[in-house]
């Protein structure tokens, strides 16, 4: 902020600019799906973007993928830490997307960072995450095997493209015009959100823009807090497991939710970092967290970086919730799902007629990847990533959706037509699958079958969840079906959701369904439906 005297504020002036800084990343979204160039980003918008203020504290997140908040919340003070900004200069644009050297939480969503400068001084900072689908058919022991480690760095300067940085990105990409093309993407989609703020603030005046800023930030806590201490005092604990098929045995978590007045305490337990990529970063943590308590207390808060200060988050260091170097992270979002719902599990104790029942608890994840092996583009190496939706859990007043992507990921299932076109695959089954939505008085949702035939030779990697346990019920309803897959890929035979597909073989995945909630009408009395409602 400039010397002058904070500007008097009225309430009509912040809810406008609160507006219009919500109006700049939601176009800044729309720009870089728009000219975004893979499948993932234009078809199934698997990006977020934010700004941040000058100490990279967050002022607006656009209504994209919550996980993806714990790529950002690290990212700009890791930059400053390296990166002086008297040396910074307008058109300087960073990139990164280290999980321990750059905020990031998983290597292939590459943050792009752009500094904001009013008159020479910098005031805030333009964010936006692109998921790459690009380090494939690699191991995920350690941080080492899943791709290019990218601390915050220059990538272009005062404007000007760095281009052996750039080089050294592609090279170490295995569909680099594809890279290429979302960066560029990612840059344009960057161009907006400087130039709209630096509108805002001339029609504004940049020192109303900064103090509505720092406004909005308390006036989210406040409402967090009321939120908080609308909800009853008291200690409630919750445990559940979290299977995949890295692993014969389910690994057991737990959360212990504490609320006094008004704030909150999350403390989790969970075992030490495994040699998988299902480690959650803290940042992965807190972003879930962030998420799972604001839709909870009250989803109107603004999402800044005001709402996170009544929560207290607390995990065991080199835990899976709260991983160090050198773990391996790029399924982190398959846990990042469990905890969502493990919180829900402890709150649901407190005020179960605000939660709805476990959802899928995961993020079904279909990796195809090979060369073309004809057409113009015959020799040349191309990937594949499908997200697939489950079922929502069962709601206190309604059944649960079905076939939809939760909490933490918010992408869409690619279209048929897309995949087709695109890709050496077609669908041969997209359905919702009956009987897999938990029993109760208003039903879970119901998981999808999806099934692709490959017309050339492909790699497949799956990551599933919910095939050893199920997701659970509330008040008596009853849990969703299982997930998994089948595949009918001869030589060689699929080991923990990975194999090699020839042409002409299928591959059937099935996702898991939601909870339901409340007795079914059969189990209960007509005085318990009278009780119940």
């Amino acid at each position: 902020m400039s010397d002058n005297a904070t500007p008097a504020l009225d309430p009509i002036t912040v809810e406008v600019i609160g507006a219009a800084l919500s109006s700049i990343v939601e176009e800044t979204g729309e720009a870089l799906v728009r000219a975004s160039y893979s499948t993932n980003i234009k078809e199934r918008r698997d990006c977020s973007t934010a700004l941040f203020d000058r100490q990279g504290r967050t002022l607006c997140q656009a209504e994209h993928i919550p996980v993806h908040l714990g790529s950002f919340l690290d990212f700009i003070p890791m930059l400053l830490a390296d990166h002086d900004p008297a040396d910074m200069r307008p058109g300087d644009v960073f990139i990164g997307n280290d999980a321990y050297r750059g905020g990031g939480t998983h290597l292939p969503d590459i943050v792009l960072a752009e500094p904001i400068f009013i008159e020479g001084a910098l005031v805030a900072w333009t964010v936006n995450l692109a998921h790459h689908s690009d380090f494939v058919d690699r191991a995920h022991a350690h941080i080492y095997q899943e791709g290019l480690r990218i601390p915050p760095i220059r990538l272009y300067r005062e404007g000007v493209l760095q281009k052996d940085v750039q080089e050294l990105i592609l090279l170490n990409c295995q569909v680099p015009r594809e890279r290429l093309s979302d960066l560029r993407a990612q840059m344009a989609a960057n161009r907006v959100g400087v130039q709209r703020f630096q509108e805002l603030c001339a029609r504004h005046g940049l020192d109303t823009v900064l103090a509505s800023g720092e406004a909005l930030l308390e006036y989210a806590e406040r409402k967090m807090r009321a939120g908080i201490a609308a909800l009853p005092d008291g200690c409630w604990r919750f445990d559940d497991v979290f299977d995949t098929l890295d692993f014969d045995e389910t690994i057991p978590l737990s959360v212990t939710v504490t609320i006094s007045g008004s704030d909150i305490t999350l403390a989790f337990d969970a075992p030490p970092q495994v040699r998988s990529g299902i480690n959650m970063t803290r940042t992965a943590l807190l972003a879930t967290v962030y998420y799972i308590v604001k839709s909870v207390v009250d989803p109107t808060v603004l999402p800044n970086a005001g709402l996170a200060r009544p929560i207290t988050v607390t995990a065991p260091q080199g835990s899976i919730l709260s991983c160090v170097h050198p773990a391996a992270v790029n399924g982190r979002v398959q846990t990042c799902q469990r905890v969502a719902d493990l919180i829900l599990g402890a709150i649901a104790q407190a005020v179960p007629e605000r939660v709805s029942a476990c959802t899928n608890s995961t993020c079904t994840v279909a990796l195809f990847s090979g060369t073309r092996q004809s057409g113009p583009d015959k020799g040349t190496y191309w990937v594949y990533l499908e997200t697939i939706g489950g079922g929502g859990g069962a709601r206190p007043d309604a059944d649960g959706l079905d076939g939809i992507h939760v909490h933490a990921t918010n992408t869409s299932n690619l279209p048929v037509e897309a995949l087709e076109v695109e890709y050496p695959l077609i669908l041969e089954r997209y359905e919702l699958v009956d009987g897999s939505a938990g029993t109760g008085r208003h039903r879970g949702g119901m998981g999808l079958r999806r099934v692709y035939r490959a017309t050339e030779d492909c790699m497949v990697r799956v990551d599933i969840s919910r095939n050893l346990s199920r997701s659970w019920g509330l008040q008596g309803g009853g849990p969703g079906g299982h997930g998994g897959y089948v595949t009918g890929a001869e030589t060689p035979a699929f080991d923990r959701g990975q194999g090699v597909l020839r042409a002409g073989e299928w591959l059937e995945v099935i996702t898991p369904g939601g909870g339901g909630y409340g007795l079914a009408a059969a189990d209960e009395t007509y005085a318990d439906m009278v009780a119940a409602e």
